[in-house]
């Protein structure tokens, strides 16, 4: 049997339970009394910064420049005073790809800079760090397309990923997100093979004051079913889809989530609206090979990259923009359901340079 779980429900409930309208207002409510409790909390921007601290200090340590504290200047890199040389090129060039940026991203990213220097005469290595930093957005703003669940509904998101990319986590920061603008949102626990997985989807919507629909075992596609006719027949806004983990290098699986695709499209024909992947920012550059896969096997159309603040690997998204562009909508730095955020070039970059 499957189970609809309302947020303080823990047995089976039907579809005439209370609505989920008033969610939100507890949810602010104890926003409100935990804000009043704990000091401030640093704004998205200077956490950006701080988590990715890591990738910062790679690009310092392969340049050979001093390790500081968390607000350690990039600008240390190109040392005040020093001539633009093939030396700095060269040092320039290693460190980008020490913190993950790939072998095509980094030479397209020195070769802009080349361009640059000889067009606009520059000849101290201080000048380069702009340069830098506005190739490297130049680089990344075509993957900047916010992603838009208002033109269907239901509007069907399916996630897929690797164990322990964060599935799971972000489809409850999105629930909350969305919840927060005022749309109704349905997760559905596709993941059955771990119970682990089903009660931690539960436990993020009773936490958003959502419904999860979930089964013991079986039929993951069967799931995700009943759930998209379970949005349609109660108006809901959004179908958040989770699907169980799975490495690309096992083709019995990806053939089980390519069929999870096609049962969502006899759900609900031209379902699902976005096939959304989630990669750990702490796998560097096997992050892009897993875009390349999944991209191949489902067609993924956004990518969501979780745990920037772990590793010194946060350049992958250069590869990525490089080597197979696909679209950035969210990036996550930690487990605070607002530690999920959209994708901004500029941002990332002033946070990763700066």
């Amino acid at each position: 049997m499957f189970g609809f779980l309302k947020p303080g429900k823990k047995a089976l409930a039907s579809s005439t339970d209370a609505p989920q309208d008033d969610a939100p207002d507890r949810a602010a409510a104890d926003a409100a009394g935990a804000a009043e409790a704990a000091p401030p909390r640093p704004g998205w921007a200077e956490r950006l910064k701080a988590s990715l601290r890591a990738t910062r200090e790679q690009l310092n340590r392969s340049i050979g420049a001093p390790i500081g504290e968390v607000g350690v200047q990039i600008a240390g890199l190109f040392g005040l005073g020093r001539k633009i040389d093939e030396a700095l090129f060269e040092e320039l060039e290693t460190a980008l790809l020490a913190a993950d940026v790939g072998t095509s991203a980094t030479l397209s990213l020195i070769d802009a800079l080349r361009q640059r220097a000889r067009k606009e005469g520059l000849t101290d290595a201080s000048q380069l760090q702009s340069a830098l930093a506005d190739a490297m957005t130049t680089l990344l703003a075509p993957l900047a397309r916010p992603l838009d669940v208002g033109t269907h509904k239901p509007f069907v998101v399916m996630l897929a990923g690797v164990n322990g990319a964060g599935k799971t986590t972000t489809i409850g920061k999105l629930a909350a997100r969305y919840r927060a603008e005022g749309r109704s949102v349905l997760l559905a626990a596709g993941d059955t093979f771990r119970a682990a997985a089903r009660e931690q989807l539960e436990a993020w919507g009773e936490r958003n004051g959502v419904t999860v629909i979930s089964q013991q075992s079986g039929d993951p596609a069967a799931v995700i079913f009943d759930a998209i006719r379970a949005a349609q027949a109660r108006g809901i806004d959004i179908v958040l889809a989770d699907t169980a983990g799975r490495l690309a290098t096992q083709m019995h699986l990806m053939d089980e989530i390519r069929k999870v695709k096609r049962v969502i499209g006899k759900a609900l024909e031209g379902a699902p609206h976005e096939v959304l992947l989630v990669l750990d920012g702490n796998t560097g550059q096997n992050a892009l090979s897993q875009v390349k896969a999944f991209d191949a096997a489902l067609g993924v159309t956004g990518l969501v990259v979780t745990k920037l603040d772990g590793s010194a690997k946060g350049g992958v998204l250069a590869a990525i923009a490089r080597e197979h562009p696909v679209p950035i909508r969210y990036i996550g730095i930690g487990e605070a359901i607002d530690d999920l955020q959209p994708f901004e070039p500029r941002e990332f970059v002033s946070a990763l340079f700066d």
